[in-house]
This record gives structure tokens, sequence and C-alpha cells, in this order.
């Protein structure tokens, strides 16, 4: 079974993009499932659903849902393995630019749009430049100078992933994106893998319930300003 992370920043069109990848895969004599990761709510499952596709929603409620995902993607993969899945794909919350849910030797796909400023690539951090693919969405309602710059500046970010243009409506694109994650890995178990990069520290008296402002209810991972 093939594992391929997803990730990018909220209505990026990461689901758009599966759900045109999978319909591809369908098209084929392979099986994809996928795991989706958010915080408070997601209905992609029926999304998914419709399209006959294995589904797990798992909602990280006051945790931060990539610390979630670390958690839970190991008995990921077990559900993966007893689905009979070819390709298994876990779709990140994306809730902050510093989010990392990638992992070593697992092809790891970010997904950019083009209408989020040009500046947006400079302030993407693991997700976008530990990525292997990068996924450029929304190309379609900007002018070709625009898409150029964009993607120029998505290089700046990340000179050694593959570049790909994907429309989430039409579809175009897609099956240059099968091609590309048909040349992931298998994976049986991720015991004793690592993560491309480091979590967002965590664990302060916020990270634990504490609700009053004040440096004397701070404790823990404190970062100051030097004001």
């Amino acid at each position: 079974m093939k594992l391929i992370t997803f990730a990018g920043p909220p209505s990026s069109g990461k689901t758009s993009v599966l759900l045109k990848l999978i319909n591809e895969i369908n098209h084929t004599s392979k099986k994809a499932g996928v795991i989706k990761f958010d915080c408070l709510y997601a209905n992609e499952a029926k999304e998914f659903e419709k399209i006959g596709v294995p589904v797990k929603i798992g909602l990280s409620g006051g945790i931060c849902p990539d610390h979630f995902f670390v958690s839970n993607i190991q008995e990921g993969i077990e559900w993966g393995i007893k689905q009979r899945l070819d390709f298994l794909f876990t779709e990140s919350a994306g809730l902050c630019n510093r989010c990392s849910p990638h992992i070593k030797d697992i092809l790891a796909v970010c997904v950019i749009d083009n209408l989020m400023g040009m500046e947006t690539p400079k302030k993407i951090g693991p997700m976008l430049r530990m990525a292997d693919i990068v996924v450029i969405t929304k190309s379609d309602i900007v002018s070709q100078a625009e898409r150029e710059v964009f993607a120029f500046r998505v290089m700046q970010a990340n000179i050694k992933a593959k570049l790909l243009f994907v429309n989430g409506i039409s579809g175009q694109g897609s099956n240059e994106l099968l091609s590309l994650v048909s040349e992931a890995i298998d994976t049986i178990t991720l015991d004793g893998s690592r993560l491309r990069f480091s979590m967002p520290a965590a664990l302060c008296s916020y990270c634990l319930g504490e609700t009053k402002v004040g440096s004397e209810y701070q404790v823990g991972n404190i970062k100051k300003i030097d004001f």
C-alpha cells in the first residue's frame, strides 16, 4: 500500500484535488482510501463515499491536529491494510502555515492556490518547503503572468519539488498527478519512521486549559516579543 500525505492551507483545494485524483484511480484496478484529519468539523466523508472510497474522519478537538495526526497515523496504516487499499491518502487540517505533517520516505504533496497572494509561498513552512510535489490550484482564474510569477515564488521556496497545476473542478492535471503518486513506495508500517521536520512547540499553560491572561498564568513553553 502506498501512503501519500496531502497538506496545504485551508480552502486551497486539497479535497477537490483528491476527489479528482481518486476518480482517476477508480478507472484503474487500484483501490484508494482517505483519512481526513481536522479540528472541529469535517463533512468530506460524504463526497468520498459518493465515489465508493473508504474514508475515516479524525477530529482533534482541542489538540493540535498535526500532533493528533502523528499519534494516529500508524493505526491509519493498519486500517488501510485491512481495507486492502493500494493507495492511502491523508489530508491534513492545514490550520497554520507552520504545520509539517510529512514523513521521511513517504511521498508528500502540498496544495496551494493561486489566489492566496504572491508572498504566500514565503509564509508557508515545512508543509510546502519539504513537499515532494506542489500542486497549484485555481490557476484558471488568474492571468498567465500571475500564474508564472506565483509558480516562480513556489519554486524559490522549494526548488526540489515537482510543480503541477491541477484544476479541482474540471480535473485537468489529475492524470499527471496520478503518474507521480504512483511512484510512491509501498508502506507496511511507520514504526521507527521520522517526521521531515519537528512539530510546532507545545505544552504551555494554555495548552492545558488555562484561559486567564497575564504573565503569572503563563507556564511552560512560552515565547515573548522583545517590546
